[in-house]
């Protein structure tokens, strides 16, 4: 998985992989348009993959590729409070 993201300050790409170890070494391909000279490796072991539904991951990749305008909890309650008002 291959993934740009940007924050104001800066923006970071950033490659998740699962590889199988063997001989006490792994090979890691880059992406064509991956042009870092220099990169930043850290191992985790994974034994198992991730109880995470393809569905939840398929909601929060589209979310980073796509965001929105940050939602006040706040002002989001009181339009869920008129809006129940007006149907009474």
């Amino acid at each position: 998985m291959f993934l740009r993201i940007e924050f104001k300050s800066f923006a970071m790409n950033a490659i998740r992989q699962f590889i199988e170890v063997k001989n006490n070494s792994f090979n890691v391909v880059l992406p064509e348009g991956f042009t870092a000279s220099r990169v930043e490796v850290i191992i985790l072991p994974s034994e198992v993959e991730d109880d995470i539904p393809q569905w939840q991951k398929d909601i929060v990749l589209e979310r980073i590729k796509n965001p929105q305008t940050p939602v006040d909890a706040f002002e989001m309650i009181d339009q869920l409070e008129k809006e129940n008002f007006e149907k009474l």
